[in-house]
């Protein structure tokens, strides 16, 4: 029985074993994971208040052969103001800012703060609360994911080192939005990667599978528009975005044709909350 047991039976056991994975994967409910993804980014969402980072963008035009027109690069740095954000660019083009515009980001920073700080307490609340409302539209707008597409669970994979299930989508057929918001989902085509240890979006990728209009404008994206978006962890169980890439073709107007791609990357994400008492007044030409 022994050498049965050691010569027959460990292999079989070997491969129960590494069906584990795939078992597993097939036993979640690609509906919760996106759900529950959407509930936790919202957390996390909520916890940027308490911190400032810096990004940098890349946009490039081009022309009807694909030729690169202009390309436009500019990096800033995000801070809390009393629980508003402000950004403050840093370099534009590659380039550190002139001495002029420094000044100007500064004074720019100096009045936010001065409006800030002279709210009175009903002002903050109103302000505070039209934030939070918009938060909640935002989340709602995402929570229509799950009823609006057809989710499939690829399996799983790995993303830096971390596993993720990978969960695609496509919009139900006669499915209806209840937010105006929510309308353009049913235009699109992606897929998630959802990290298995925190429920957290790794990675989105989108594809619009219709025309989408948008704004006063009448702003147009065509079918064929790729959206990448990407986040990582910045401390433990705490996600952030890290990249944003958007490649598609439109129109701005009636008029105005473009073609362009936009990339995004955040980083350098610390703790800390500006206040009024953080930019002192006097003291700012030996800087």
């Amino acid at each position: 029985m022994r050498a049965r047991y050691d010569g027959t039976m460990r292999p079989q056991w070997t491969t129960l074993l590494a069906l584990i994975p795939l078992v597993t994967a097939c036993a979640q409910d690609p509906r919760e994971l996106v759900r529950r993804s959407i509930a936790q980014d919202q957390l996390d969402w909520v916890r940027m208040k308490d911190y400032i980072w810096n990004a940098r963008s890349v946009e490039r035009h081009f022309d009807g052969r694909g030729n690169v027109q202009s390309t436009k690069r500019e990096a800033w740095e995000t801070l809390m103001i009393n629980g508003q954000p402000h950004r403050r660019t840093l370099e534009r083009d590659g380039k550190p800012l002139s001495a002029g515009e420094e000044r100007s980001e500064r004074k720019k920073l100096d009045e936010a703060v001065q409006k800030l700080s002279a709210e009175t307490r009903a002002e903050k609340q109103r302000r505070l609360e039209e934030a939070e409302k918009q938060r909640r539209r935002e989340f709602e707008f995402l929570s229509e994911i799950p009823d609006l597409f057809d989710l499939r669970l690829d399996g799983e994979s790995t993303i830096e080192g971390r596993a993720v299930w990978v969960v695609s989508g496509t919009p139900r057929p006669g499915a209806t939005a209840k937010s105006r918001d929510a309308r353009m989902l049913l235009k699109v085509r992606g897929r998630m990667w959802i990290d298995e240890a925190t429920y957290q979006w790794a990675k989105v990728e989108v594809e619009t599978t219709d025309t989408i209009s948008w704004g006063l404008f009448l702003a147009r994206l065509n079918p064929g528009a790729k959206l990448t978006f990407e986040q990582a962890e910045v401390s433990a169980g705490l996600w952030f975005p890290k990249r944003l890439f958007l490649a598609g073709s439109g129109r701005v107007g009636l008029v105005k044709k473009l073609t362009q791609d936009e990339e995004v990357q955040w980083s350098n994400y610390r703790k800390f909350s500006v206040d009024s008492k953080m930019v002192p007044e006097s003291g700012r030409g030996n800087d």
